[in-house]
């Protein structure tokens, strides 16, 4: 993929002059605002935030670890993916191929397909792959984000083995007239727009959101794999990450209509076409024009929704559509001609899903909850190189009856049985019971605790690849238990959240791919993993005169381990830590503002990740710990109804080099400088 446009727009040359430019802009942009002093209050004003601060002891969700992700972090990453946002804030581990390239998620040491991903209450996760490519959803299209962890997550749907992350949008019925519109330049060539518009009244919201993204993404790194013995030193060269340009662009549509106090009427469409080169890994030592990778994605997801409230019942009907085309090719030298592909495979899923659900208030204390969903999945893929491919789909139809209660004022219990049938077929039955107990009213320290199963499907993939699908795979089916503390303190100028949990999840017949005798990768039912450790989350805030300071860090640590009996012979991977999870993971983010400024750093950091099986612990066999931090500074303008903000970004600020994936490597230092402008009426 070529880009026609300014080539190396931030050169090697030209980036040390990013931060000296962003200066020169605050301090211009400061010359402005003087003379508009009339106009200018003396503090800054930032557009309303929601920063969440509901009741933590609730019998909806009892026994529940959930994580709410600060909408103050959200509105200052809209330019990220969410694969950066959830590596850089919460106990979410992101395996990223690289800068723009595919990134999946690991909750809680489980594989990138035990975590369920909804948007607006519809299941996105890809039928033919069962995961979720983080690296394709933007910020920008996130108003709230929140994470169910663990076995909890049967509340959405079954398979969230390690958890579910939820995505949704919302309305602001205060919102008459709007537009916004950000532009972004960056290292490699990168360029960043952001476009949204809104109309509305208390009865009806419109609101639209286009973006678009380009990057050459021709970043250099210290390539390891390669070595020349020069003066008795072994020295590695310097290389460029090529084919790896990549663009994207997409829009959301949001409409929403309250036709009485009692309802609500929504309808939301997301579309998204991404194209982006795939380049070789780092230790390929063929021609340089071999094994050239390209994939493209279309995509389009819709959901209408009707809300109904009433004084002790609400009732909801949600009606979902998406569709994905994902066309993949890898491109060869032929000698005395142009390259050819190897492969070229193209694959469209569309998925249909339908939902119903009744809430109603038994008691003062007891509510119940009962849902119904039912999702039909096609999928059709074909390699027209190796003539390989497959047709077929899945009919789901899943139901739970869920009953909380408050036992006492200091006692809540939540209990939810879910029942699914597969295609002609019945799970066994997924329960989930959970507990809070109050300890201390003032200050409240409550105690939570959980019990439950869960279970998953093969993905249509597992079961029907051509060649190696297995269709005699059997569903995983796991067992969790999980206990904790959780904890708020409110004091005159300062507030304090903090959260500690231990959880084990024993998961048995996980499906892992492995090479067979028959010469390619085929799925296999491994008897058991044991994932268990701790999370522990804490954020505090407090003001002094015209300083106010954030602090928010997370910690995990995680013991996957495989307790399977040997798949082969030689195999050495029993009771060794699953592929590429760090044992230690954390993050950390502070933000100061005064008045007009504000400063943002954030650091995430993890251990040593294993790539075999065995845990070799060879240089070429796993991936060394790395520690990572990225700086902000934000200097924002209020004139009337007209808005404007300034950003200067660096990220990896220490030029660390590193990888999550082998033969993968990461940007070093690098640069963004952007402007905002919002008007609103």
């Amino acid at each position: 993929m070529h880009f026609s446009v300014i080539q190396d727009i931030v050169s090697p040359k030209l980036s040390k002059l990013l931060f000296t430019g962003a200066l020169a802009m605050f301090v211009w942009a400061g010359n402005v605002s003087e003379l508009l002093a009339q106009e200018r209050k003396d503090t800054i004003e930032l557009h309303e935030v929601q920063v969440h601060a509901a009741r933590i002891f609730q019998k909806e969700t009892a026994g529940m670890k959930t994580t709410q992700v600060d909408s103050l972090i959200i509105s200052q990453k809209l330019n990220l993916t969410l694969s950066e946002l959830l590596s850089e804030n919460t106990p979410v581990y992101i395996k990223s191929h690289g800068r723009g390239a595919l990134a999946t998620a690991s909750f809680r040491g489980t594989a990138s397909s035990h975590t369920q991903v909804n948007w607006n209450g519809i299941h996105i996760n890809s039928p033919m792959l069962g995961m979720v490519d983080f690296s394709l959803i933007p910020v920008y299209i996130i108003d709230d984000l929140n994470l169910t962890h663990g076995a909890a997550s049967v509340r959405d749907q079954s398979g969230g083995l390690g958890g579910s992350i939820n995505i949704s949008n919302r309305a602001d019925w205060t919102n008459t007239a709007q537009i916004s519109y950000t532009q972004g330049i960056g290292s490699f060539s990168t360029w960043d727009q952001y476009l949204k518009t809104g109309l509305g009244n208390q009865k009806v919201q419109w609101r639209s959101r286009i973006y678009y993204n380009r990057s050459e993404n021709d970043y250099t790194f210290i390539n390891r794999t390669i070595g020349e013995i020069e003066n008795g030193e072994i020295t590695h060269p310097v290389d460029t990450n090529k084919y790896a340009s990549y663009y994207r662009w997409g829009t959301l549509q949001e409409f929403y209509w309250q036709p009485s106090s009692q309802q609500i009427v929504s309808v939301q469409w997301w579309g998204q076409w991404a194209d982006r080169g795939i380049p070789r890994v780092i230790s390929s030592e063929g021609p340089q024009n071999a094994n050239i990778g390209q994939q493209k994605d279309s995509d389009h997801k819709a959901v209408a929704r009707w809300q109904w409230y009433g004084e002790q019942s609400s009732f909801t009907l949600r009606s979902g559509f998406s569709h994905k085309q994902l066309d993949y090719t890898l491109t060869n030298p032929v000698s005395g001609s142009e390259p050819v592909p190897a492969i070229y495979s193209e694959s469209t899923m569309q998925s249909f899903l339908q939902h119903a659900s009744w809430n109603t208030q038994l008691s003062p204390r007891t509510t119940l909850e009962t849902n119904v969903d039912f999702n039909h999945h096609q999928v059709q893929t074909a390699d027209s190189v190796a003539r390989t491919g497959y047709n077929n789909n899945r009919n789901d139809l899943s139901m739970l009856l869920a009953i909380r209660n408050q036992l006492h004022e200091r006692v809540n219990i939540n209990l939810m049985l879910r029942q699914e049938h597969t295609n002609g077929s019945f799970s066994p039955l997924i329960p989930f019971a959970g507990l809070d107990v109050l300890l201390t009213q003032n200050n409240p320290l409550i105690f939570k605790a959980s019990i439950a199963r869960n279970y998953r499907q093969p993905s249509l993939n597992d079961l029907y690849w051509q060649p190696g699908g297995n269709p005699d795979l059997k569903p995983e089916k796991g067992f969790s238990v999980e206990a904790g503390l959780q904890n708020s303190l409110v004091f005159s100028h300062i507030s304090l959240e903090s959260e500690i949990s231990y959880f084990r999840a024993d998961i048995d017949d996980w499906i892992i791919w492995i090479p067979s005798f028959k010469g390619y990768w085929e799925p296999q039912n491994i008897r058991k993993v044991i994932s268990q450790g701790l999370e522990a989350h804490t954020s505090v805030g407090w003001k002094t005169g015209a300083f106010q300071y954030r602090l928010m860090g997370s910690y995990s640590y995680t013991r996957a381990i495989n307790h399977g009996d040997p798949m082969v012979w030689g195999d050495e991977s029993r009771g060794k830590q699953l592929v590429f999870i760090p044992v230690h993971s954390g993050n950390l983010m502070a933000n100061l503002q005064y008045k007009k400024f504000s400063i943002t750093w954030q650091h995430n950091s993890y251990s040593e990740r294993f790539t075999t099986s065995s845990n070799d612990v060879s240089r070429r066999n796993r991936l060394y710990p790395y520690y990572m931090n990225d700086l902000s500074l934000a200097r924002q303008w209020k004139f009337s109804k007209w808005n404007l903000q300034a950003e200067f970004k660096v990220y990896n600020l220490f030029n660390e080099t590193y990888h999550t994936i082998l033969y993968r490597p990461m940007p070093g230092r690098n640069y963004m400088i952007s402007l905002k402008t919002d008007i609103n009426r």
